[in-house]
C-alpha cells in the first residue's frame, strides 16, 4: 500500500488525545462504549478476555452495563492536531508513519463516500487516544475495547497500539493495509448511521442476528472502499492512494480471519465456540463480506439485512 508522496494530507478531521488526561492506566468506568452503544471491530475482546482471565464478572456489560469496580477514564481530555498537521503533511509521511497513514486512510474514505452521496453526507471525525478514552454519548472505553464508532457523536476512536495486539495477540500478520481494513470498518458503521442500518440491529446475539449482519455489512462497506481505493481522486485531482497489492489484500483478509467470533473465542477465550453468543460473525464470513465490497465496488450488495445466506 502507498500513498502519492505530494498528496497534501487533511488533518482537520482528526483529534490526537493521547497525552491529555483521557485515561489512566486503561480503566473502564461508566457504560462501555463497546457495549453501550458504541460498534467496534472485535466489541467481544473487553468480555473475553477479562471474563476469561482475569475473572472479572462482566454480566452486565451485555446489557449495556458499567464497571462499577473500575476506575473512571475521560477526565480532562482535551485534543490536539498540532503534532499531526506539523508531522502529517503529505502522503510522503503517509508511507513511512501509522499516525499519518491512518490520517491518509481517513482522507481516502471521506473522498469515496463522499461520492456515494447526492447530499446530506458529513464525514466523522476520528480520535487517537491512548489507554482510554470518554467519547461524546456512548461513554468511557478502555483499549482493551479495540477501535470503534460512537453512533452519538459519529466519531471513530482508536488506540494505534491495537495494531500491535493484532499481531502480538491475535497472530495477524498486520500491515499498513491490515490497518487501513479496520478504519474502513469502523467507518463503515458511520455509514450504517447515515443509512439508517445501523438502528435495523438490535441488541440480540447469535449467528444470524441483527448485530452480526451489522458488523458484515461494514466489512463490505470496507471492502468497497478498497476496491475504489486507488481510482477515487483526492483534493489534488489524482488518488491519494497509488498502490494496493494482492498482499495489502490478503493481509485484510488474514485480519478478518483473526477477527471473528469463532477463532476470538476458541483461541483467546474459553476454547468452546457458543454460536449464542456470536455479535461479529465468524472468520469466513468477515472474509467472505469483505470479500464481496471489493470485488463488486456497489454499495448495494452489501444488504447482510436481507441475505439469506450470510456464509
Amino acid at each position: 500500500m502507498r500513498f502519492d508522496e505530494n498528496a497534501r494530507l487533511d488533518t482537520s478531521g482528526v483529534d490526537d488525545l493521547r497525552g491529555s488526561g483521557g485515561g489512566r492506566g486503561g480503566g473502564v468506568g461508566g457504560r462501555v462504549a463497546g457495549a453501550g452503544g458504541g460498534l467496534g471491530i472485535v466489541g467481544v475482546i473487553i468480555y473475553l478476555l477479562l471474563s476469561n482471565f482475569a475473572g472479572v464478572d462482566l454480566g452486565g456489560m451485555a446489557a449495556g452495563g458499567g464497571y462499577p469496580s473500575l476506575d473512571q477514564v475521560g477526565s480532562g481530555q482535551t485534543a490536539d492536531t498540532s503534532s499531526l498537521q506539523q508531522n502529517c503533511a503529505t502522503g510522503a509521511s503517509a508511507n513511512d508513519s501509522t499516525d499519518c497513514r491512518m490520517v491518509a486512510v481517513a482522507n481516502s474514505l471521506d473522498d469515496f463516500w463522499a461520492t456515494q452521496f447526492s447530499s446530506g453526507f458529513e464525514r466523522p471525525r476520528t480520535n487517537f487516544f491512548s489507554g482510554g478514552v470518554s467519547t461524546g454519548g456512548c461513554g468511557a472505553a478502555s483499549s482493551d475495547s479495540g477501535p470503534f464508532y460512537c453512533p452519538a457523536d459519529s466519531e471513530i476512536y482508536i488506540d494505534l497500539t491495537f495494531f500491535r495486539d493484532l499481531q502480538t495477540r491475535f497472530g495477524a500478520q498486520g500491515g499498513p493495509f491490515s490497518q487501513a481494513y479496520v478504519m474502513a470498518h469502523e467507518y463503515g458503521h458511520h455509514i450504517q448511521n447515515l443509512t439508517g442500518d445501523l438502528q435495523r440491529a438490535g441488541r440480540e446475539t447469535g449467528p444470524e442476528s441483527g448485530q452480526v449482519r451489522l458488523e458484515l455489512q461494514a466489512d463490505c462497506y470496507a471492502g468497497v472502499w478498497a476496491h475504489h481505493a486507488t481510482t477515487v481522486p483526492g483534493e489534488s485531482g489524482r488518488p491519494l492512494i497509488t498502490e494496493l497489492t494482492q498482499a495489502d489484500i490478503d493481509a485484510a483478509l488474514d485480519t478478518a480471519s483473526r477477527i471473528g467470533d469463532d477463532f476470538i473465542q476458541e483461541n483467546l477465550g474459553s476454547g468452546r465456540v457458543d454460536e449464542s453468543q456470536f455479535s461479529h460473525g465468524t472468520s469466513q464470513q468477515r472474509e467472505r463480506w469483505f470479500t464481496t465490497g471489493l470485488d463488486t465496488g456497489d454499495p448495494r450488495a452489501c444488504d447482510t439485512f436481507s441475505a439469506r445466506d450470510l456464509g
